[in-house]
């Protein structure tokens, strides 16, 4: 749940290590490129957001996102916190993380990596907003995450408000197979460049 900490700004530059169930990776974080995103993000870590998070829309060759825990009313805290639309100032490249969004002031607590340049969606119109501004990227581990189960695509992400609800059990009798996130761990702070 939210707390305190929520209100604190995150270091300018950190790794956060990832335990998935196709393995370990890193994501290195800026917060030049989107520091409100960069904030939440720090914050979802620390508290352990992620853990035992379904990765729930792998699309091959575009994306892999997730950030829906499997506890509905932590969910439900943090989806009614947005984080304020930012400009792109990185670009969507293979590897590249960015707030998934459906519209103004929408980016909460999904996440997706990049798994082929997605340029376009650096400027691309969601609802009035361009743009999903990348804030960190994968520096260690990529084939974990070209390893993601993609055989259902776009389907369970067409039922978030069933994933939400129904958590881990739900996925696992309507989408068996499906991967997910372990843990995320704050790894290193790192000094500014």
């Amino acid at each position: 749940m939210p707390d305190d900490r929520a209100a604190e700004a995150a270091p300018d530059s950190f790794v956060v290590a990832f335990e998935a169930s196709t393995g370990p990776f890193e994501v290195t974080v800026w917060r030049e490129w989107s520091p409100a995103a960069v904030d939440r993000f720090y914050h979802l870590v620390r508290v352990g957001y992620f853990d035992e998070a379904p990765i729930f829309r792998v699309v091959k060759g575009y994306v892999a996102q997730f950030g829906i825990p499997g506890d509905p009313a932590v969910y439900d805290a943090w989806r009614r916190l947005p984080v304020v639309d930012e400009p792109s100032i990185a670009s969507n490249l293979r590897g590249r993380v960015s707030f998934a969004r459906g519209g103004p002031q929408t980016r909460t607590t999904q996440i997706f990596i990049n798994l082929a340049d997605n340029v376009p969606l650096d400027t691309v119109m969601s609802n009035g907003v361009p743009g999903y501004p990348p804030f960190g990227e994968v520096t260690m581990g990529m084939a974990a995450i070209d390893s993601l189960n993609g055989a259902y695509g776009n389907q369970p992400s067409r039922r978030q408000r069933e994933i939400s609800a129904g958590g881990r059990e739900w996925l696992e009798a309507n989408f068996p197979g499906l991967d997910w996130i372990i843990s995320a761990r704050l790894k290193e702070v790192l000094m500014p460049r």
